[in-house]
């Protein structure tokens, strides 16, 4: 590595290759990170194409294999990562999944797959980077909530316990690490615009859209923007905060 390439920020982001975790990869790379992507390996072939487009706009990305719910895959991946890259400065949280039902009708498997991912993706992730943010005097990680998180949503036990406990994990690690020089913060997106939304019915979305006071639901780059400002050195001050991005549907200080 070349002077200029050991000074560079390297961030990584899981779910690095859905659509928010595609955004704030780019969003940090044009702010001059070296980025890098988790990704389940199930998802290899989208990994693939998304690097390869990233590569053509001329960016500093990269991907890497692993399974966020479990513990020795992520750490198996971060050796990898340290190995290449030396060490992590931003660590973004981003990978997530649903399987929404009423409690009445929900498997302990869609219980439990949902609780996995989506929030002890978060101890099994930040475990492998956390001492050597500390050792550096400096880190950066953000953990993706949810409007759900918040208020709760019909259908969504496993989701909106697993995304409020997202920020009573980001509260109590913020503490910790606090004078280490590390900030952990949250941002809780609303609706977004992705693959996964365009795919509900309209009649659906259209309902769902007209409770927004916006009137719209969130793009993708508009999350990724929150996400790189909490990353950027002079947020230095900014942490155990959440930040929601939700166009007005849940308003709450």
């Amino acid at each position: 590595m070349t002077k200029k390439d050991t000074a560079k920020r390297v961030a990584l982001v899981t779910g690095g290759v859905g659509g928010i975790g595609s955004a704030i990869c780019k969003e940090l790379a044009t702010k001059g990170f070296k980025v890098i992507a988790g990704y389940h390996p199930a998802e290899e072939q989208t990994a693939q194409e998304r690097l390869k487009e990233w590569k053509r706009e001329g960016l500093d990305a990269d991907i890497a294999s692993g399974d966020v719910s479990s513990f020795s895959s992520c750490a198996e991946s971060a050796k990898k990562i340290l190995d290449k890259y030396g060490h992590v400065d931003v660590l973004v949280n981003c990978a997530g999944i649903t399987r929404d039902k009423t409690l009445r009708k929900m498997s302990e498997d869609e219980w439990q797959s949902v609780l996995n991912v989506d929030l002890n993706s978060l101890f099994n992730v930040t475990k492998q980077f956390i001492d050597g943010m500390s050792d550096r005097g400096f880190g950066r990680i953000v953990n993706i909530s949810s409007v759900n998180g918040k208020k709760g949503q019909f259908g969504q036990t496993n989701y909106s316990a697993a995304k409020a406990g997202v920020h009573g994990f980001t509260m109590a690690l913020a503490q910790e690490v606090a004078r280490k020089g590390v900030t952990v913060n949250s941002v809780s997106p609303g609706y977004v615009e992705t693959a996964m939304t365009k795919a509900i019915p309209p009649e659906i979305s259209k309902q769902i859209v007209s409770q927004i006071p916006l009137n719209r639901m969130a793009q993708p780059d508009e999350i990724a923007y929150v996400v790189s400002f909490l990353c950027d050195d002079r947020a230095g001050y900014i942490t155990g905060t959440n930040i929601s991005v939700n166009g007005g549907l849940f308003i709450s200080f």
